[in-house]
């Protein structure tokens, strides 16, 4: 059996009150932990509570019980219920629906979620804690009408949204955030690389202009030497 049965401790304290059945059989009926039926019997766990007859619930045979107590090791087989109930399609279509007890933690939740999580989008955000895109707007722009009192607090901590839904929208978020980074990202600095590359063409254009002009240089001073030896020739002659 997959699931316990419908009040788990409120059955457990029935058995426990009425049968002789070992703890491991009625923690393993009941799904809970061998101590807690311990706890039970002992009057420290479940106190105040009711016990609830499993048989005229229909969820265990009287012949199970006393097949389970003459054999210490057997588990309670669950009865088989004679009425189907029709299987209840969940729709993922609106928002979360979040309980009255913890509506008023919503404003609380974005923004701490606002906050620590600005890549979620609005989306987001009303499946996460089952709000309206306007109040996050309100929130947002600190036109809330309790936007002085609020305070970030977790959503998880409130009992509003798990940790794995949270992780998992704030990873496709961050999925769909680096081609926006990186059309909004201007000029950056090039790489070593590049620079020093440059930098040493630079130099080596510079001496080659420096070393060009100390030739050209050269060249003049031999040949306006070798012009002023032909016209002293010319003269001793």
């Amino acid at each position: 059996m997959s699931q316990g049965p419908l009040m788990p401790k409120a059955t457990a304290v029935w058995l426990v009150e009425n049968t002789s059945l070992a703890f491991e059989q009625i923690a393993d009926f009941c799904k809970l932990h061998p101590l807690e039926v311990k706890g039970i019997a002992d009057g420290e766990v479940a106190a105040g509570i009711k016990g609830l007859d499993p048989v005229s619930t229909g969820q265990l045979t009287r012949d199970e019980i006393e097949k389970a107590q003459k054999a210490p090791h057997y588990k309670l087989k669950p009865a088989v219920s004679k009425v189907k109930l029709p299987e209840v399609k969940r729709t993922t279509k609106g928002p979360r629906y979040t309980p009255l007890s913890r509506r008023q933690d919503r404003p609380n939740a974005i923004l701490w979620l606002l906050r620590n999580h600005p890549e979620l989008k609005d989306s987001q955000i009303i499946r996460l804690v089952g709000t309206t895109k306007s109040t996050i707007q309100q929130i947002r722009e600190r036109t809330h009408w309790n936007s002085g009192s609020l305070q970030p607090m977790d959503p998880v901590t409130l009992g509003l949204t798990t940790q794995i839904n949270l992780d998992f929208e704030v990873q496709r978020a961050a999925a769909d955030r680096p081609a926006a980074v990186a059309a909004e990202s201007g000029a950056s600095l090039l790489p070593a690389e590049i620079s020093t590359a440059r930098e040493d063409e630079h130099d080596r254009e510079h001496e080659d202009d420096h070393g060009g002009r100390e030739e050209r240089l050269d060249a003049d001073s031999v040949f306006a030497k070798l012009k002023g030896r032909h016209h002293d020739e010319d003269d001793e002659d």
